[in-house]
């Protein structure tokens, strides 16, 4: 019995520059920026006090007073992302039973946002041991269990099927996009609310990623800060963000007359078990993730026509990514075109695996290729063709998405032009 095939017929994105997903994608296609410097609050004790931040007003997107004072900001972010990826879709509102919706969300940091606020207010400023429960919201429960992200999703959709969280910290959303897929070619569910969120510009994650060094300092030029594979590279830049996909079993999608924006073809992920927050130089459990999602495709490297890099600006990645597209693609690393979106929209964590997702499928329905910004300068360790500053017109029937994570995970996933890649 042949596998069912899981299709995206929907996308939601809130991100920096943007919300919505024809605006994320204006932002792509431009080649735009969207770091600053830190408004949430005042960065100025911070070694680094940059971010990409999504101009949000969660009003303005539809959500209710109660479900604002309800929700964590990145529970807010998922829901309207939700909500537009499924208006996108075409589904009706009762065209699926609800037991054969399911939710697979990820984020790396949970409610990170609303914990940390919640604190300052239960202890005065941090002035108190012992704090008084009587100022807390009602919700602070849900704040403290990252799994209210993915039922806040489903409670928005009506999903009663299978609901789960995914917390692999920086492929989070690309791990939860793949658990959704599986669930549609299993059978498990007849739609997948698929996708990640975080929410993570605030005092303590930037005082957390100052500790470890990995963000960059380059705080004068926050505009130009991010710049993945460019020999002065010197960490990444925090954001934040959510993208959700609606994702279908083919026949479905085309009985309904459902529009496909790609088919996920492949999916695998990885572990190096070798340190929190170290890569090994030869990118071996990459490539080697990359390497099974293409057994899965049954495709040939040969076959990939871009690589949506994880490219998060830190020298140790960039060198790392670029090892493993050379072992797992060999002498093709040298002619696909590969990007890093991260230039753009900042490092959103649990969230960015997602949006790189979206853009991925965007990319195969426009046909082009997002730029890596800020790219002048390229690091002779890093000599693969990285799209400096300028989108590209290529033609992309198959996408090759991968992600790196603190801990050692390693996740790979291909999308395809389901009527132009046999399967």
């Amino acid at each position: 019995m042949s596998r069912r095939r899981a299709v995206i017929t929907g996308i939601g994105v809130v991100a920096p520059g943007g919300v919505g997903r024809e605006r994320f994608w204006e932002l792509l296609a431009a080649g735009r920026t969207a770091t600053r410097t830190i408004t949430f609050f005042d960065p100025s004790g911070f070694r680094s006090r940059m971010a990409a931040e999504c101009d949000f007003d969660p009003a303005a997107e539809g959500l209710t007073p109660q479900e604002i004072r309800r929700m964590d900001r990145a529970a807010q972010l998922a829901v309207v992302s939700a909500r537009e990826a499924w208006r996108d879709s075409g589904l009706a509102a009762d065209g699926v039973p609800p037991e054969r919706i399911g939710v697979s969300l990820g984020s790396a940091v949970g409610c990170t946002t609303g914990l940390e606020e919640e604190y300052v207010v239960l202890s005065d400023g941090g002035r108190h041991w012992l704090v008084d429960p009587a100022y807390a919201v009602p919700h602070l429960y849900g704040y403290m269990a990252p799994s209210t992200l993915a039922c806040e999703v489903a409670w928005a959709c009506r999903a009663e099927g299978p609901v789960a969280l995914i917390s692999t910290g920086c492929t989070s959303g690309l791990d939860a996009v793949g658990h959704g897929c599986r669930l549609i070619q299993d059978g498990a569910a007849d739609v997948v609310v698929a996708g990640a969120t975080d929410a993570p510009v605030s005092p303590i994650t930037v005082a957390c990623f100052d500790a470890i060094r990995a963000t960059s300092p380059n705080n004068a030029d926050p505009e130009h800060a991010s710049r993945p594979f460019d020999r002065r590279r010197d960490g990444f830049v925090l954001g934040e963000g959510a993208a959700i996909m609606i994702i279908e079993e083919l026949e479905a999608a085309r009985r309904r007359g459902a529009s496909v924006y790609c088919e996920i073809v492949g999916f695998a992920t990885r572990s190096n078990a070798y340190h929190m927050t170290g890569l090994k130089p030869d990118g071996r459990e990459m490539a080697e993730a990359i390497r099974v999602a293409l057994d899965q495709a049954r495709l040939n490297p040969e076959d990939v026509d871009y690589v949506n890099a994880h490219g998060s600006g830190t020298k140790q990645n960039d060198r790392h990514e670029t090892a493993a597209f050379k072992r797992s693609l060999g002498e093709h690393a040298r002619r696909v075109p590969v990007s890093s979106i991260k230039s753009m929209v900042g490092h959103s964590l649990g969230a960015i695996g997602s949006i790189e997702v979206a853009a991925c499928a965007l990319a195969i329905e426009h046909q082009v290729v997002p730029p890596t910004a800020n790219l002048l300068e390229p690091d002779p360790e890093c000599d693969l063709d990285y799209v400096p500053l300028t989108a590209r017109e290529h033609r992309i029937d198959v996408v090759l998405s991968v992600g790196s994570g603190f801990g050692g995970f390693q996740s790979a996933m291909l999308l395809a032009d389901p009527w132009k890649v046999p399967r």
